[in-house]
């Protein structure tokens, strides 16, 4: 929530707790995914910008495919008009977030080259650039952790610099994240989002 919106809860809310127990109540009977697609045309419909990136991720952490959350906003054209789309597409482009890109929109998932398990000592985290995505990398023994380099807050994209020891902070809003297993461990609660990963003849190899 807003700055303001926490002020008005915090200061009335005796009043506002009636409203907010009003929208979890009409979507009770709706699976999240629906739930979290419907509340996204509803920001997109009142053109309300930190509203639609709040309920994006949302979406996205309940499993709704970035082709889903397009086909939800094309199948509301006769509501929204073409430009309410169109600023919803700028936004979502605008944020970055890997899944929205030509190259895997449509792909299916798979097993893609990351770094040569030579490149990375034990317990060393590198920051490698893939050809889809971005991830941060933590050798543990025989093994690596994968972790997408953007913040599950806000999609932000976590740079090398914001890794001291084993936490990365994002530098946005300071969330901070154990390396080695990717939890949050400050600030926010949702975690890096990881991959599975494999070595196959020296080179590792993430699942996405």
């Amino acid at each position: 929530m807003s700055d303001a919106l926490n002020y008005l809860v915090q200061v009335r809310g005796d009043a506002l707790g009636h409203y907010f127990k009003f929208l979890k109540d009409s979507g009770k009977h709706l699976d999240p995914k629906t739930r979290n697609l419907i509340s996204v045309i509803t920001k997109v419909h009142s053109q309300t910008e930190a509203g639609l990136r709040q309920y994006l991720m949302r979406a996205l952490r309940e499993g709704c495919t970035a082709m889903e959350v397009i086909d939800a906003l094309v199948m509301a054209f006769p509501a929204l008009g073409l430009a309410k789309i169109v600023w919803a597409t700028e936004i979502i482009l605008d944020m970055g977030i890997p899944e929205f890109s030509p190259e895997l929109i449509n792909a299916q998932p798979q097993w893609r080259e990351v770094i040569a398990l030579g490149d990375i000592a034990d317990g060393e985290v590198r920051r490698v650039d893939t050809s889809t995505r971005t991830v941060f990398v933590y050798r543990e023994g025989e093994g690596c952790k994968v972790y997408d380099s953007h913040c599950p807050h806000q999609v932000t994209n976590i740079p090398h610099l914001a890794l001291e020891g084993k936490t990365l902070t994002c530098p946005k809003h300071f969330w901070k994240f154990d390396i080695t297993t990717g939890q949050c461990i400050e600030k926010g609660k949702h975690p890096l989002k990881g991959f599975d990963t494999k070595v196959e003849d020296g080179m590792l190899h993430a699942y996405w």
